[in-house]
């Protein structure tokens, strides 16, 4: 059992409380959480760990949505518009998924776990990127992704798909989870969706999904028409959406853990409907914003939305400290103080729901995955806490996955 004391405890609980000299005990989980004052009078037995002035202990970050396989790149893909950038990943997946080696997504996740982020949702289109996880201290929700549209590939291309999920669930553990990503809705045969989302409800995977990331799509979707047409018609040979999005929708109840990814074109229904799933919008701003797409209107989600950096296919970073600044920036309408409260929940304890997991939040009972961290100087008012961890922070001091120092 250990004690840890901090200028600032950010629990992101359900009231986004924050301690001011403030304590935590944990083991693997946390045991309590108060003032210093209240901690030490509890606990007199127990030594307390003072991280000094300016310190912050909260919740390690979960990024609740980001791949893995693109990450050699740098400057070869596209940005501007999404359709220009999807033909340049096309032109250059396999030189990027070729250079995107183990080591090289082991150094990724180690830069990620410098920078606070305990736990990731990782969208795994070929499971080259399965060792990688497995190897790393950070929790991975590992989403085996199903994909393909043509109806004579569709046997092919779900066998490959039980083939990878079925060895992601050879290494599951407390901290590898085997999940199922399905693409999107434009991408994926009705066949290939209604079995896979079999298998989820069966085995009760957590189950995720790219949703309206572009307007091309939505013309696509709802129309069949728009940049979309001849993409589909140049490559596979159909010049009509095999879904529509409400059909798409309709086809996720009873769910036990999901999650759509984007959603910027997401009409009010779509969102009512994705709320009503009992689903978490998975919000990528900096991917929308270098692909062209809308902002998700956060005044129309009802739903909750998690935060994640998306890949670096169109990132710059799997940061979420600079993903944190970025969304803190885009979403102008907000006031700053309480949308950075805001933003650090998204990012633990809704992070946490879009997976299934047990953490995100300095709560008595949750999974003791904590990070420490120092402000470059005094903070006196507990409404601007959460502001200056978002501006300031760039890696952390001290990493606890499952209560262990990682």
């Amino acid at each position: 059992m250990k004690i840890f004391k901090a200028s600032w405890l950010i629990t992101c609980d359900d009231s986004s409380t924050i301690i001011k000299d403030g304590a935590i005990v944990f083991d693997n989980s946390i045991i309590d959480v108060g003032e210093i004052s209240f901690i030490e009078e509890k606990y007199p037995n127990i030594a307390v760990q003072d991280l000094g002035t300016n310190s912050v202990l909260m919740p390690g970050l979960i990024n609740s949505h980001v791949h893995l396989e693109f990450s050699s790149n740098t400057t070869t893909l596209q940005y501007g518009n999404f359709m220009q950038w999807l033909n340049s990943v096309i032109a250059s997946r396999d030189v990027l998924v070729e250079k995107a080696t183990t080591a090289l997504m082991g150094e990724k996740l180690d830069d990620m776990l410098r920078s606070g982020t305990t736990t990731i949702g990782a969208i795994s289109s070929y499971s080259h990127d399965l060792k990688a996880c497995v190897q790393s201290p950070i929790n991975t929700v590992f989403f085996a992704e199903v994909i393909g549209s043509k109806g004579d590939m569709v046997d092919t291309l779900f066998a490959d798909f039980k083939s990878r999920l079925n060895e992601a669930k050879g290494y599951l553990s407390q901290n590898f989870i085997p999940a199922i990503a399905i693409h999107s809705p434009y991408s994926v045969h009705p066949f290939l969706l209604r079995e896979v989302l079999k298998i989820a409800r069966e085995d009760e995977l957590a189950l995720s999904s790219h949703f309206l990331e572009s307007p091309e799509e939505f013309e696509w979707l709802h129309k069949d028409q728009g940049s979309f047409l001849e993409f589909f018609k140049n490559f596979l040979g159909q010049e009509t959406a095999v879904t529509k999005p409400m059909e798409f929708l309709n086809q996720f109840s009873q769910m036990k853990t999901l999650s759509f990814t984007h959603c910027v074109e997401a009409s009010e229904k779509d969102l009512e409907k994705i709320k009503s799933l009992g689903a978490v919008i998975n919000h990528c701003p900096t991917s929308n914003r270098l692909l062209n797409n809308s902002k998700l209107d956060l005044s129309k989600v009802e739903a909750p939305y998690s935060i994640g950096t998306d890949g670096l296919s169109s990132n710059n970073s799997l940061s979420m400290f600079d993903e944190l600044r970025n969304a803190l920036m885009i979403h102008e309408t907000q006031e700053v103080n309480e949308f950075a409260k805001e933003l650090l929940v998204s990012a633990t304890k809704n992070g946490a729901k879009a997976l299934g997991l047990n953490k995100g939040s300095l709560v008595k009972g949750y999974d003791a995955d904590i990070i420490a961290l120092n402000l470059p100087n005094h903070v006196d008012e507990e409404e601007s806490v959460a502001t200056h961890v978002i501006l300031h922070t760039k890696e952390v001091e001290r990493v606890f996955i499952g209560g262990e120092n990682v």
